[in-house]
C-alpha cells in the first residue's frame, strides 16, 4: 500500500542488544520515501550493544508519539526486559494502536511478553522457537512470518528479509525492489549452514547449547 503520509517507525534500542537485529532493518527502512525513525529507549543516554558498538537513542519511551510501526530486535540484554514493567507497558500501549507490530530474532519473545503475539503465528531465532508457545503464539517455520499486522523475522540476518517485506507492505513491491537493488542484496553465503536444517547436527547441538546459555540476537 502506498501512503502519502509520513510513516512513523519506532525501533527499540537497549543495552546488550544485538545491533544487527535492529540496524539492518533500520538501514532498509531509512530508504523509504517518507519515513520518520525513532530510536527508542528509557533515556537518551548512549547504549552499548553486545558487540561493543554504542548507539544514542533519539526518543525516550515517555515522549514517543503514536507509532505506525513498532519494532523490537533481540540480544542478551532483552532478558531483564522480559519482566520490565516500563518497557512491557510501552510495547503493549504502542502495539495496541500501531499499524504494524514487528520484531526480528528474539525480539519476538519480548513482543510475546508484552501480550502482543497471543493467538498469532510468528517466528524467532531457531534456538528459541519452542518458547513462542509460552506466550500463546504458534511457531511458523519461515524466515519471515506475516500474520495480519504482526510481522516477525528469524535470527539476526533475517532482519534484511523482514525489512524488505515490511517495505513492500508499507510502500509496495516496487519500492522494496528498488531498495533491494540499491543495497545490492544478492546473498551468496560462503558456508551453506546458516539454518539448522542445512548444518551439521554436531554444530547445531553445540550452537544450541551456547545460545541457551544467553539469549542471542
Amino acid at each position: 500500500m502506498i501512503s502519502c503520509m509520513t510513516t512513523r517507525i519506532g525501533l527499540l534500542f537497549f543495552p546488550g542488544m544485538t545491533h544487527l537485529d535492529t540496524t539492518a532493518p533500520q538501514q532498509v527502512l531509512s530508504a523509504m520515501d517518507d519515513v520518520q525513525l525513532h530510536h527508542l529507549w528509557k533515556t537518551k543516554e548512549p547504549v552499548t550493544s553486545d558487540s561493543g558498538l554504542t548507539f544514542v537513542p533519539t526518543t525516550t519511551l515517555s515522549e514517543c508519539p503514536n507509532l505506525d510501526v513498532l519494532f523490537v530486535g533481540g540480544g542478551g540484554g532483552q532478558i531483564p526486559l522480559m519482566s520490565d514493567d516500563e518497557v512491557l507497558s510501552f510495547l503493549a500501549r504502542q502495539g495496541a494502536q500501531a499499524r504494524y507490530v514487528t520484531a526480528v530474532c528474539t525480539g519476538s519473545l519480548l513482543l510475546g511478553a508484552a501480550g502482543l503475539l497471543r493467538g498469532r503465528r510468528a517466528t524467532t531465532h531457531w534456538a528459541y522457537t519452542d518458547l513462542l508457545a509460552t506466550f500463546g503464539a504458534t511457531y511458523e517455520p519461515a524466515r519471515v512470518v506475516v500474520d495480519g499486522n504482526r510481522v516477525t523475522g528469524g535470527g539476526v540476518t533475517a532482519g534484511l528479509d523482514f525489512a524488505l517485506r515490511l517495505v513492500a507492505l508499507l510502500e509496495g513491491d516496487d519500492a522494496a525492489r528498488a531498495i533491494t537493488l540499491r543495497y545490492e542484496y544478492d546473498p551468496a553465503p560462503p558456508f551453506a549452514c546458516g539454518h539448522p536444517d542445512r548444518a551439521d547436527p554436531a554444530l547445531v547441538a553445540a550452537m544450541r547449547a551456547r545460545a541457551r546459555a544467553g539469549v542471542p540476537g
